[in-house]
């Protein structure tokens, strides 16, 4: 078996991988290629079509609108959830914290912000700060076992959006339920 999952997740599935002692191969695309779908969509194929054990998990929300087609194409099963903050949090705790306004920050985002968020939003600062000021509350930084201190970071966010920082930890059982679920479905591996 093998795992294509979004980067944002990649210390988290493989601390699971060890505890587990899963045996399969891992492969992780960049987490900011969902801001370009065409991108997104050609790592995919190019990744897919890489795999050699059949079905491939795919550890991905509907990142992009033909994600199921997508999936069909090469016959890998996707685990459940709109996202991979979903993924990590659980539904419940997810649509809790997006309908208070929240947008997710994770180690992997908080590091490459300079670099994705001009990507998509323009780099003017004033532009960005609208944009988050009218869409969300806060930011809700997200700090898993596995997550590196990434305070400054997040902080500086923060402050250059202008919107007030939370901090959550998030513990790994529901990524390890939704990953032993997806494999279950599969039953070549029984975890």
């Amino acid at each position: 078996m093998e795992i294509v999952s979004c980067g944002i997740l990649k210390k988290e599935i493989q601390h699971l991988v060890r505890k587990n002692r899963w045996t399969f191969r891992e492969r992780y695309l960049d987490s900011s290629l969902h801001i370009d779908f065409n991108k997104l969509e050609n790592a995919l194929d190019a990744t897919l079509t890489k795999v050699e054990a059949s079905p491939p998990l795919l550890v991905y929300g509907t990142c992009h609108p033909l994600m199921d087609e997508i999936c069909r194409r090469y016959g890998a099963v996707r685990t459940e959830g709109q996202n991979c903050v979903e993924i990590l949090l659980g539904k419940d705790i997810f649509q809790r914290e997006l309908k208070r306004g929240a947008f997710f920050l994770l180690e992997d985002w908080a590091r490459s912000w300079d670099r994705i968020i001009p990507a998509t939003m323009g780099s003017k600062k004033s532009i960005q700060k609208e944009i988050f000021r009218d869409s969300h509350k806060y930011f809700l930084a997200l700090r898993t076992p596995c997550s590196d201190d990434f305070k400054n970071e997040a902080e500086q966010i923060s402050r250059e959006m202008g919107l007030p920082l939370h901090w959550r930890d998030a513990d790994l059982k529901n990524l390890e339920n939704v990953l032993k679920k997806t494999m279950s479905s599969f039953g070549s591996m029984q975890p």
